[in-house]
């Protein structure tokens, strides 16, 4: 349980879940289109998770 704390609390981590935050709340005070919105977080995901599942089949 430690260890998948720390692993969460990795600047990649927090970077990946700041940048989703922000990006909802300026969606949700119209600031961005839905669009837009949609773009930068499937980027921002799909590297978070592509990066995961690297470090997942590299320790194998």
């Amino acid at each position: 349980m430690l260890e998948r704390l720390s692993r969460l609390l990795c600047v990649k981590s927090i970077v990946t879940l700041v940048m989703t935050a922000v990006f909802a709340v300026l969606a949700l005070a119209g600031k961005v289109t839905e669009q837009q919105f949609m773009t930068v977080f499937t980027v921002v995901i799909a590297f978070y998770f592509g990066t995961q599942s690297q470090k997942s089949g590299g320790d194998s």
